[in-house]
């Protein structure tokens, strides 16, 4: 009989659905969302496309060292021949041309010949041409190496792209990090206030403890359960803003839950970070020279491709001013007048550009003016590089220091703690002084959370300032 009833209940639990069943909690590292955000940030990705953009306008800008080839051709089909002459036209008008004309006309039916001799009515032919630049005063060279500059120049902004998408993840990442570390200070206070109520309960029963302290202590209960309530749905929200900033799916209405393609979606409330190392380093273990860094910088990078970007378009304007030299080739096949026939031809092309000097003078002269102001901002940013490392500098310390503070306040609460439950069981202060203390705690605890957060969130600051490089 046992058997059978342990036969019905596994064929029971056989038919319950799926969702029936709890979700295994979901654990999400740091790694793991930096690796989806590189796939999944939108922004990220067209940064990526911009490169593959610079490195395709980089080739075009190689053809230019080719020859240019093209085939061209023709045929038309005229109503009446384009070319009609007689002996008119080629002696004029004079008494003999006029007797010669006249002749002509009478003699040329005998012999079946026409009067008028009528070509150009239909024609057709085809061309290959090849063009080779040899000298275009260096704007094919300094073209090649603007595009250079421009590959190079999407790789940095890629880069710092990506450590932008990255500290924005870092932060969201940090911030519900924050909210769950809490969530667990918030349990471990109701834990205590759990075990004391049953503690007070039999007290009461004995007559030690009055009804008034057991009110006070629900009520602190009742207040924990709502800061639960708010700190669940804060950390609803820290989750959805970080899931969509790193493209995860999820499901808010439980689980069982489906994408469009029928994959099931986690539980938003069974997916959880994982917890900061117990101890965190020194801001001295992080140290860069602040120069070394500002240097090491992708913005400083930048300023240098287009204070250089500018020269070479200077260059580009310079070569407008110069002679310009090519050769090139034709061959082809044409019936235009008479019988068809090849050709080709062989030709040298040199440009001069005189009119157009007292312009590109002027044209070269506003472009020397932008050079100026390339390199006076890139003069300018250089420093404001080296006092944002120094201020990033600043924030690491202040945040180290407050966090020192915070452990050492905790220290002092706990204490403070154990030694106000060891004179409350003695009877020598209240409910409400012990209920006081373990509020303090709480409150150390959570402030001790916020400043180990800003601690890690500002040594990524600091070591992702350098980090933009490709």
């Amino acid at each position: 009989m046992k058997n059978t009833y342990i036969i019905y209940i596994c064929a029971a639990l056989a038919f319950l659905p799926l969702s029936a069943v709890p979700a295994a909690a979901q654990s999400l590292s740091l790694e793991d969302c930096l690796r989806m955000a590189s796939e999944n940030d939108p922004y990220l990705r067209n940064a990526r496309l911009d490169t593959r953009a610079a490195q395709l306008r980089k080739q075009e800008a190689f053809c230019e060292y080719f020859p240019a080839v093209s085939l061209n051709a023709m045929g038309f089909h005229a109503v009446n021949p384009l070319l009609r002459i007689g002996v008119g036209d080629v002696l004029g008008n004079s008494d003999a041309a006029n007797n010669i004309k006249n002749y002509v006309n009478t003699v040329a039916p005998m012999y079946g010949i026409k009067p008028v001799y009528e070509t150009l009515q239909f024609g057709y032919g085809a061309t290959l041409g090849l063009t080779q630049p040899i000298y275009a005063g260096g704007r094919i060279v300094n073209g090649n190496r603007l595009a250079r500059l421009g590959i190079e120049a999407a790789r940095l902004q890629e880069g710092l792209q990506e450590k932008k998408t990255a500290l924005e993840v870092e932060k969201k990442y940090w911030q519900l990090l924050s909210l769950q570390e809490k969530s667990q200070t918030l349990d471990r206070a109701m834990e205590l206030l759990d075990t004391l109520s049953r503690d007070l309960t039999s007290l009461r029963a004995a007559g030690i403890v009055t009804d008034s302290e057991l009110q006070q202590l629900r009520l602190k209960q009742g207040e924990l359960r709502k800061d639960r309530l708010r700190l669940k749905g804060g950390m609803r929200l820290a989750k959805m803003d970080l899931f969509n900033a790193i493209g995860l799916q999820y499901s808010c209405t439980g689980a069982g839950a489906t994408a469009s393609d029928g994959t099931p979606l986690p539980f938003i409330d069974d997916i959880r970070v994982d917890s900061l190392p117990d101890r965190l380093d020194a801001p001295r273990t992080y140290y860069i020279p602040e120069e070394q860094q500002a240097r090491a910088t992708g913005e400083a990078r930048l300023l240098e491709l287009q204070l250089s970007a500018k020269e070479l378009e200077k260059k580009m304007i310079l070569g407008e001013s110069l002679p310009t030299l090519g050769l090139g080739a034709s061959a082809g096949y044409g019936r235009y007048v008479g019988d068809g026939n090849f050709n080709g031809i062989v030709y040298a092309m040199l440009k001069v550009p005189i009119s157009d000097w007292g312009k590109n003078s002027r044209k070269l002269q506003r472009q020397e003016t932008e050079v100026l102001k390339a390199r006076n901002e890139k003069e300018y940013l250089d420093a404001q590089l080296i006092l944002r490392s120094r201020q990033l500098w600043l924030e690491l310390e202040l945040a180290w220091e407050q966090l020192l503070l915070s452990e050492e306040n905790v220290a002092f609460v706990e204490d403070e703690l154990s030694r106000c439950q060891s004179s409350f069981e003695a009877g020598l202060v209240t409910l409400s002084e012990l209920m006081q203390a373990q509020t303090a705690l709480r409150q150390a605890q959570d402030s001790l959370t916020d400043d180990r957060i800003a601690y890690r969130i500002a040594i990524s600051e600091y070591l992702s300032y350098s980090s933009g490089m490709p």
